[in-house]
């Protein structure tokens, strides 16, 4: 493992890990590389904390250059990021009817330039001294490196981290009690390769131990991986995942279903859904080692189950189940010495000779059977949580509740605070949730027509009831906690960082991560949306297109490859064939004033996937804004700006064809980091509703300083307005949601 990977995670954490070994010399005055090393720093948008500048003066040449190159690979310096237009500020006029003539000068091979990509460009149409590539069939052909730097208006300050930082870090992913997102999981991968698996840290998230088993079983420690299984579901988590590379147990029908959808083309003649299809059966057909199949085969017989419990856990992914087991060829392990729990367990699984406990459920509540049914949940209070709001719409408000309150305390605090938050949403007759299925894109979903049922009143004391249970049950959970601490202080920035409950992004953050739902402030008047895709792959076509939709009260407006130029917004160009190995990128420019004189109330950023297929993995994309005007290349049309990049994500191994990376909310001028996955090759196919659901189900969200204000009153502890306290809890800490979720006490 390189050094330049432990640098990749701290960077992500706002700072640079300097180990020990590497700072060579003591104190001294500063030296010339390291001046150096901190203005190339700031061309980036970074700057540097007292203490990682004295540290970083001590170190060799060779860490600094490390350092440098690290950073300008992260900001993606080194890439293509030219347009098919220069000074795309100002429109070429094109429309469809250029696009119309050259077409049919194509096709009859009229007079006009002809270009390298073989197309005739008609005298009149395109103004291709505009163009650094094919206007007509968006191929590039002039590529050139950026032309600005230092525009950005607010340094990001890195600060300094050593071993004990970075293996607090570790520990922390380790035991988070929510999901990790695609960052963190990225980062604990790199750090579960270079150090070893603390002895005393317990695994918070079945995701985050699938990691921990990949390094086990890479080591060839299967044994030690065996301890760590608990259920038949966390075997076939792991195998799914090692088979298709998703930590969350997607049906393969779904995925087939996602792969044939993606590659559905607007052009019917010119789709390839068919031959995804195919494919995607041919890629999840399941073989193995007799090596595997015995590994496999002890793990199963070896978990600490009874088998019957076993089958029952089996039951829900029972079709998956029976393709494994055929194809670990477990009926013939079975019969071997050793293996006679296992050959129990495939006798009862087969004959189906078990009961299961869901189904005694949804018998007793079809039979509005009250007694039964809460009696069965409270057996199992974290499913009682998840099916808690639809019970008291079923049976009524006092059974369900006085029910869940005698269970309450051994249910995950995550499930609570879910509960706390969304109870709101739930119990609105009009309202509507936005739910993503595993494997699918985000979807509304309408409110349960038993709502109907109830008056507003009866609806508000379900709510209140919710509240006040869950608020109570934190309370007892904070107090219960011995402290000899007085005073807390709580950032006021923490009161906008929503808490991290329930979002799993699928996209890596190269920059100093941000929660979903994070808002970011907009210091001038315009932002710049870029995208970048094809860095080292061959030169085809590969179309991917950045755009964006205005929404006002009553209608929609887009801005994209069909629409170049819209209300306050301006697109670079098409491009639909990436060049060899550098990539190529697009831009939007976003002018707040104008939208602000339009009406419009908010503008979601959007890519697509044009071509078969998904996103492709690699792409980034990400949004600039400065205090001060960001200039645009008229000699190339490049836009990008490191210094004045805010947030970026890099897109990894998913399903996606289209998604929403953020929401400028117009009045406020702020933007919103969220994600979206829709279906669709334009951003025509995204429904504005479901954009409208999320906002609500992240302003629902408890923030980190509403969850702090819970413990400080539960623990009696007095808020300060300084951070002269006894408890600080600042932004920085905040920047680690693995951290926070030690707030989450169950």
């Amino acid at each position: 493992m390189s050094m330049n990977q432990l640098l990749l995670v701290s960077l992500r954490q706002k700072a640079v890990f300097i180990p020990q070994a590497a700072v060579k010399t003591a104190h001294q005055p500063l030296k010339g590389n390291t001046s150096l090393l901190v203005a190339n720093l700031a061309k980036l948008g970074f700057g540097v904390s007292e203490p990682l500048l004295t540290a970083l003066n001590g170190t060799t040449p060779a860490f600094q250059a490390d350092l440098l190159e690290k950073l300008r690979q992260v900001m993606g310096v080194n890439k293509n990021w030219t347009p098919l237009v220069k000074g795309w500020d100002t429109p070429t006029g094109e429309n469809l009817i250029d696009h119309i003539i050259t077409f049919f000068a194509n096709v009859f091979q009229e007079s006009g330039t002809r270009l390298a990509c073989g197309h005739i460009i008609p005298y009149g149409t395109f103004p291709l001294e505009r163009y650094t590539g094919c206007p007509f069939c968006g191929t590039p052909f002039e590529f050139s490196k950026i032309d600005y730097h230092s525009q950005g208006s607010k340094l990001k300050v890195l600060e300094l981290w050593r071993e004990n930082e970075i293996e607090t870090f570790f520990k922390d992913l380790l035991s988070s009690k929510t999901a990790l997102d695609a960052t963190q999981m990225d980062s604990l991968k790199i750090l579960l390769s270079r150090f070893p698996i603390p002895a005393q840290v317990s695994v918070g998230m079945k995701e985050t131990l699938i990691a921990v088993l990949d390094i086990l079983i890479a080591q060839n420690s299967p044994e030690k991986a065996q301890s760590l299984f608990t259920s038949p579901t966390d075997i076939l988590r792991y195998l799914w995942f090692k088979h298709t590379g998703f930590l969350q147990i997607i049906e393969p029908k779904t995925i087939i279903k996602r792969a044939k959808s993606n590659n559905r083309h607007i052009w019917l003649m010119e789709g390839k859904s068919t031959q995804a299809k195919s494919k995607a059966i041919a890629d999840l057909k399941l073989k193995y080692s007799r090596k595997e199949c015995l590994m496999v085969a002890t793990w199963l017989n070896n978990l600490p189950l009874e088998a019957e419990t076993i089958c029952e856990m089996m039951h829900p992914k029972r079709g998956m189940w029976v393709r494994f087991i055929r194809a670990f060829r477990l009926a013939e392990y079975s019969k071997r010495a050793g293996f006679e729990k296992l050959k129990e367990v495939l006798d009862i699984f087969y004959n189906q000779v078990y009961e299961v406990w869901q189904g005694r459920v949804n018998y007793y509540r079809l039979r509005a059977d009250e007694e039964n049914t809460l009696s069965l949940l409270k057996q199992r209070p974290g499913l009682f949580a998840r099916s808690l709001f639809a019970n008291m719409l079923w049976f009524g408000k006092q059974s369900p509740i006085e029910a869940f309150s005698q269970v309450i305390d051994q249910v995950p605090a995550r499930l609570v605070f879910t509960l706390y938050m969304y109870a709101e949403i739930y119990f609105e007759k009009e309202g509507a949730r936005i739910v993503k299925p595993l494997g699918g894109v985000s979807k509304q979903v309408p409110a349960n027509r038993m709502l109907s049922l109830y008056d507003e009143k009866g609806l508000e004391e379900m709510k209140t009831a919710i509240a006040d249970l869950c608020k109570l049950a934190m309370q007892k959970r904070f107090a219960a906690i011995e402290t000899k601490n007085r005073t807390i202080y709580i950032d006021p920035i923490l009161y906008k960082m929503p808490l991290s409950i329930g979002d799993r992004s699928e996209t890596v953050q190269g920059l100093p991560s941000a929660l979903m739902g994070t808002r970011f402030e907009v210091e001038g008047d315009t932002v710049r949306l870029f995208m970048q895709w094809g860095s080292g792959l061959p030169a085809q076509h590969l179309d991917m297109d950045l755009s964006c939709q205005i929404a006002y009260d009553t209608r929609a407006e887009i801005c994209s490859f069909s629409n170049l130029v819209a209300t306050g917004c301006k697109h670079s160009g098409d491009i639909r064939s990436i060049p060899d190995k550098v990539g190529t990128a697009e831009y939007i420019e976003i002018n707040i004033n104008e939208l602000r004189k339009a009406g419009a109330k908010y503008v979601s950023f959007t890519c697509n996937a044009y071509s078969y297929g998904a996103i492709t993995p690699n792409l980034v994309v990400g949004w600039m804004n400065s205090k001060f005007p960001m200039k645009i290349s008229e000699r190339t049309g490049v836009a990008y700006d490191p210094s004045c990049v805010q947030h970026q994500v890099r897109v990894t191994h998913s399903l996606t064809k289209g998604l929403v990376f953020g929401v400028l909310d117009v009045a406020k001028k702020e933007i919103i980091w969220l994600e979206i996955p829709f279906s669709g090759q334009v951003v025509q196919n995204l429904d504005a509703k479901n954009v409208e659901t999320m906002l609500a189900k992240l302003e629902a969200k408890l923030s980190i300083g509403e969850l702090l204000a819970i413990k400080a009153e539960a623990q009696q502890l007095q808020i300060m307005e300084t951070s002269q306290a006894d408890e600080v809890y600042s932004k920085e800490w905040a920047i680690n949601s693995a951290a926070v979720t030690r707030l989450l006490v169950d």
